[in-house]
């Protein structure tokens, strides 16, 4: 899998990343909902990887 900016795997890990850091900022890194954005990040860059490896 090519990785560019028009693969939408990537505009979503923008996305989640963008949110993040919002909800981080707001909320805390240790709030509830910092921690779920994370662990969704986390599982997409999870699927990214396994899908460049195969």
């Amino acid at each position: 899998m090519q990785m560019t900016g028009k693969d939408p795997l990537l505009t979503e890990v923008e996305v989640l990343r963008k949110r993040m850091t919002k909800v981080a900022l707001e909320k805390g890194l240790a709030s509830a909902e910092s921690v779920k954005i994370s662990q969704e990040l986390d599982a997409l860059l999870n699927e990214i990887q396994k899908q460049r490896t195969n």
